[in-house]
């Protein structure tokens, strides 16, 4: 990964942190994301401390916002000539409705729009090199249906079940992307890795469980409690087994489990009619056009 340039969202902590401390200590160049610059800073200290790989860098961007999105973008264009790999890695589970300045329900701006949306800026980098590498993290318990008419918790929403449906759309319109960047030096594919403590699973409340579902919380807060990100250095392995192995060079549109096994797309994700129905209905929200893939 000497000559890899990687840029990872959400890489200040977490899972992200975990995937940029063992893509450096492969070599690599690594940006990683975040929105407070003192956190942000501490971050990327302690992965160049812990790596022994200097090349690590800070962008900040609000990712819930489309602004934050292209800002993010131009900041990266104006140090770097290329990116080999973009991994989608940031997320957000909210425990009420809330929408973003674009107007957009929360969840659905920052697991939807935000990785489709800065794919699609990257394109031109992505392209520079010989052979580039998108990897998005899904994450929750997926439905087995992608309600069209609740796309943005417009009917009802309960904290981690909107994330979890928030994350399948995800997924169907990453397919769809997978599907437009064939030809390509281009490879899109997702991964699911698993439990881990990270901020985000300790922030959530017993209220964004499903009524019948809060039984479970002293379980969930178990499994989720403080271990030193030892959790999150495993949930890390499958985005970067994907960003790094040359098992995957060349491997586009599939799904990778936990222990980096690809698995069957759920039915909901390859279905071909929702997943161009959410492609149209994510680029218009988006305001961005097909035509910047090519």
């Amino acid at each position: 990964m000497q000559n890899k340039t990687i840029l990872i969202t959400g890489g200040t902590g977490g899972i992200g942190k975990q995937t940029a401390l063992a893509l450096a200590k492969l070599g690599a160049q690594v940006m990683v994301t975040g929105r407070n610059q003192a956190s942000g800073e501490a971050a990327v200290s302690e992965l160049k401390q812990l790596s022994g790989n200097q090349r690590v860098d800070l962008l900040l961007a609000d990712l819930s916002t489309q602004d934050g999105v292209h800002s993010l973008a131009d900041q990266f264009k104006q140090k770097y000539d290329r990116l080999d790999v973009l991994i989608n890695n940031a997320g957000l589970a909210e425990s009420q409705r809330r929408l973003t300045v674009d107007s957009v329900e929360a969840d659905f701006a920052t697991n939807v729009i935000t990785p489709f949306l800065l794919t699609h800026l990257f394109m031109d980098r992505l392209k520079t090199g010989p052979a580039a590498r998108v990897i998005s993290l899904t994450g929750g318990s997926h439905p087995a249906k992608i309600d069209l008419d609740n796309l943005q918790a417009e009917r009802s929403f309960v904290g981690l079940t909107s994330y979890s449906h928030a994350k399948l759309i995800m997924m169907a319109v990453m397919y769809e992307f997978a599907q437009r960047v064939r030809g390509t030096n281009v490879t899109i594919n997702v991964c699911y890795p698993g439990q881990a403590s990270t901020n985000m699973t300790q922030s959530v409340t017993p209220g964004m469980f499903p009524g019948f579902v809060r039984i479970i919380w002293p379980l969930f807060k178990l499994a989720t409690r403080s271990d030193g990100g030892r959790s999150a250095a495993k949930a890390a392995r499958s985005s970067v087994y994907l960003a790094s192995s040359a098992e995957v060079e060349g491997v586009n549109g599939k799904y990778f489990d936990t222990h980096s096994n690809m698995v069957d797309w759920p039915k909901a994700v390859v279905d071909q009619e929702t997943r161009q129905r959410l492609w149209a209905i994510t680029e218009q929200l988006s305001h961005i056009s097909s035509y910047e893939i090519t």
